[in-house]
């Protein structure tokens, strides 16, 4: 029963999501209506105590990320950067590239290092317009973005910095270069059956007659008549907000050192803060500080005169997408703590294959929690001993066990309920009922790429 219940809470979560209910209304009911069928007494205290304090930790630590980001995205459309970028790439390229032109930028500024959720906000705008002018129908977004930001390059192709890359080398003592021919041979069946899969659904729209599609919601603004930028000009922004998260990254550390004490005149007691825990987010931070001064240096002629409603707009984004995700979050950190969830985990410690039973484990708790890094978290804080064990004894490599657990990770996390994706759709304008079809798509793909990996493994050994 007490499984029923965590699953149920996940259904309802999934349903309201997919129905575009808000998920920071149906989140906490999904989450206390879990708590209250397990123990009445406990739903007050879950509430305060668990759902808000991830909520409010996750807002603390990300809220600037996604305010930056929403900045710098709407200045890039604002500007005639995005459109500068488009009408370049078409010209190079032709309309018939507009899809690889999206991933592979997406995939650039992921493995630079740049957050996902910003990426959502930067690439989204010239997206948008390239999608346009090639008439792909604008429900196909998402499920680009996706292929491009949320899968490749977030876990399988070796030494990203992304964190569910990361989380991995704490528990299996191992690099963010682990298992690297794996991790390319994964990169490459994502990649080629996304593209396929992509390029296969806009020939389905194209027979049919359906283009880019009209009466859309959150649709760039960028004047008719403003003078475009040079496209190198205009790029130069999204390539310093990658290449400066890279050098912060290294730089931050250096100057402030393990920990930091703050101690202000007015401060009744010092604030120590752990740098290693912090480095990433300040550095993408200030690497967006730097995208942002840019775009306003190189264009502000064209954006002065809409620079009060738009900075409105992308304020007014990134509330939303905060609080979507973070909403996940706690939603997540309540169903961790049931003994539904704890059933559920210790069953699937029953998987005799050790590389099959973390692939499952975790994609499934990443499913269940609604956040890659999370139930990649949960599954390797409970199991990843036993893990080791397993392998030690099957004379299996602790980097494949890294490499199988971040691409896991990054499989069926991206259900209706998951941040980025409410994110995305709430970026784009879409609904589930819209664009979450293709993106669902792509999840299998991916999950389906962690299987292929572990088949490769065992019928070559190469690691």
């Amino acid at each position: 029963m007490s499984v029923i219940i965590a699953l149920a809470a996940l259904a309802l979560l999934m349903v309201a999501a997919y129905r575009g209910y808000s998920v920071i209304l149906f989140a906490p009911i999904a989450a206390l209506g879990a708590v209250l069928l397990t123990d009445p007494s406990a739903v007050a205290p879950a509430f305060t105590g668990v759902f808000m304090e991830k909520m409010v930790g996750f807002i603390k630590l990300y809220f600037p990320v996604f305010l930056l980001g929403a900045v710098f995205g709407k200045l890039i459309e604002l500007s005639g950067f995005s459109r500068s970028i488009v009408a370049a790439a078409i010209r190079l390229l032709g309309t018939r590239q507009a899809m690889l032109v999206i991933v592979l930028v997406c995939a650039l500024l992921t493995y630079g290092g740049v957050s996902l959720f910003v990426v959502v906000f930067a690439v989204y705008p010239f997206a948008a317009e390239m999608f346009r002018q090639s008439n792909i129908p604008k429900r196909l977004i998402p499920a680009t973005i996706a292929l491009g930001a949320f899968s490749f390059t977030m876990d399988a192709l070796p030494g990203t910095p992304q964190i569910q890359n990361i989380i991995p080398s704490t528990f299996f003592n191992t690099t963010a270069w682990a298992a690297p021919w794996l991790g390319v041979i994964g990169t490459i069946f994502v990649f080629s059956f996304g593209m396929l899969f992509l390029q296969r659904q806009r020939n389905k729209a194209q027979r049919v007659g359906e283009g880019y599609g009209t009466e859309l919601r959150n649709e760039p603004e960028t004047a008719e008549d403003i003078k475009l930028p040079n496209p190198w000009l205009a790029v130069s922004p999204l390539l310093a907000v990658g290449i400066m998260n890279l050098l912060f990254t290294q730089w931050i550390p250096q100057w402030y050192g393990k920990t930091h004490s703050l101690a202000l005149p007015g401060m009744a007691t010092p604030v120590t803060s752990d740098i290693a825990k912090l480095t990433a987010i300040w550095a993408v931070q200030a690497a967006l500080l730097v995208g942002i001064i840019m775009v306003l240096l190189f264009g502000f002629r064209a954006i002065r005169s809409k620079l009060a409603e738009g900075s409105k707009s992308a304020v007014g984004g990134a509330l939303l997408a905060a609080m979507n995700t973070a909403s996940e979050y706690g939603f997540g950190a309540v169903i961790a703590s049931l003994p539904g969830f704890l059933v559920l985990a210790d069953w699937l410690k029953n998987i005799p294959n050790p590389l099959v039973n973390e692939a499952v484990t975790v994609t499934l708790l990443a499913g269940i929690t609604g956040s890659a890094s999370g139930g990649m978290s949960i599954a390797l804080a409970a199991m990843s001993e036993t893990f080791i064990s397993a392998a030690h004894a099957a004379n299996i490599p602790l980097e494949v066990l890294h490499r199988v657990a971040a691409m896991a990770s990054g499989g069926m996390d991206t259900l209706p309920h998951n941040g980025a994706v409410i994110t995305l759709l709430a970026v784009t304008g879409l609904t589930h009922r819209e664009a979450y079809k293709d993106i669902f798509c792509i999840t299998l793909i991916k999950t389906l790429a962690v299987f292929v990996v572990i088949g490769v493994f065992y019928a070559t050994g190469i690691v």
